[in-house]
């Protein structure tokens, strides 16, 4: 059973059907991306605890998949307790991830990693002290629980205060029951790029039987905008040095949580410096250039991962992805500039399915390879940029 069925979880449920796997979908909205290939589906609030364990409960599925961070995470946790099904990678990880504070704490207090300055606030009263005394300017405001740069906000002088805080209010996605408010407020990493390194938890094919062994694939770089990803390449070149401590510390990060999956682990670089930033329970946005340019996508790494099969984390060849955004308020949208934009050389295109667009949503992806990445980041660009959502009622 995967919890969500966005377009990360679409090609999840691909992968795992590819390995004879009957797959259930759950999301909060009907026909989202997953459901449209799962074998059944069901709609509900993930967030009700009630409503997630009636679900698992009336299916009883083998595996409980988590694909986004807004579940009742606490019901897993007792699903898992109890027997009724094995949550992937496990309920704990999917806990302590949902929630910035928790993965951070972890991270820096319990790992002794290296992160940015941090501070919570739940007010903003609070948030207004804990830069005055602690964090400066330029800072980064966040909800403890969010996704794709919701709610997120860089502020630079007192006067932007309030408005990163009324943001910050509106684009939690899950309220929190003691500290409905709260987020984090963090200094800024003076770094030259962020690196998402995919990392795998899969079963040893050669140590002793339920030995977990950790791989990891190439670096993946990634140009963010206002927190929401809008190109990716890989690999990202990095100096020998930082590239260890980049594995070293997604190992620490994956071992505490433990379990059998693949991990987003994304981090901040400068020369050989290394800093933690946050981590994901399963595949990334930034990783759909797998898709492109490994041998097994980060959906298919992970799909082996959860059935305790060998995994290859080969790249293929350099490549890239770049985001193609609705551009228009509209339900049942169509494409337009398809044919062009797989003219470009080495290109291909995903387009998600989702049943309703909106201007900043991402509605599709193009992926491309070339003899380099920066050849690479050019043509997925300009593939991207053929393609042009439009109304679905007036194309024929």
């Amino acid at each position: 059973m995967l919890l969500g069925c966005g377009e990360l979880g679409k090609e999840v449920i691909i992968a795992l059907q590819r390995l004879g796997c009957e797959v259930i979908g759950v999301d909060r909205y009907a026909d989202a991306p997953g459901m449209q290939v799962a074998h059944r589906s069901h709609v509900i609030a993930m967030t009700d605890g009630a409503a997630l364990r009636s679900v698992i409960e009336q299916e009883r599925p083998h595996l409980v998949v988590p694909e986004i961070e807004a579940i009742a995470t606490a019901t897993l946790v007792e699903i898992e307790s109890e027997g009724l099904a094995e949550i992937i990678p496990t309920a704990r990880a999917a806990q302590l991830t949902m929630n910035r504070e928790d993965i951070r704490r972890l991270a820096a207090e319990t790992l002794g990693l290296p992160t940015s300055a941090y501070r919570f606030a739940d007010s903003l009263a609070e948030l207004e002290t804990a830069i005055a005394d602690e964090i400066g300017f330029p800072c980064i405001v966040k909800p403890v629980m969010s996704s794709s740069g919701k709610g997120q906000s860089l502020i630079r002088n007192p006067a932007d205060i309030a408005t990163a805080w009324d943001y910050a209010q509106a684009g939690g996605r899950v309220a929190h029951l003691e500290r409905p408010g709260r987020i984090i407020v963090e200094g800024l990493v003076d770094f030259d790029y962020e690196i998402t390194l995919l990392t795998v938890r899969a079963m040893s094919a050669s140590g002793p039987s339920g030995t977990i062994e950790t791989h990891f694939c190439e670096p993946i770089g990634h140009v963010q905008v206002n927190g929401d990803y809008v190109e990716s390449w890989q690999p990202m070149a990095m100096s020998p040095l930082a590239l260890q401590r980049a594995r070293a510390i997604a190992q620490a990060v994956t071992d505490n949580l433990g379990g059998r999956g693949l991990f987003g682990v994304e981090l901040f670089i400068k020369g050989d410096q290394v800093w933690f930033s946050e981590v994901s329970p399963r595949p990334h946005d930034t990783g759909l250039v797998t898709l492109a340019t490994q041998r097994l996508s980060e959906f298919e790494l992970h799909a082996r991962a959860i059935l305790g099969l060998p995994v290859d984390t080969r790249l293929r060849r350099p490549g890239a992805s770049a985001v193609i955004y609705g551009g228009v308020n509209e339900k049942g949208i169509a494409f337009e500039g398809v044919a062009e934009a797989m003219q470009v050389p080495e290109s291909d295109l995903r387009l998600f399915g989702k049943p309703e667009s909106f201007s900043k949503r991402r509605m599709g992806v193009a992926v491309t390879n070339a003899d380099t990445t920066d050849e690479a980041r050019r043509r997925a660009q300009a593939a991207a940029r053929c393609v042009r959502p439009v109304s679905g009622q007036t194309t024929g």
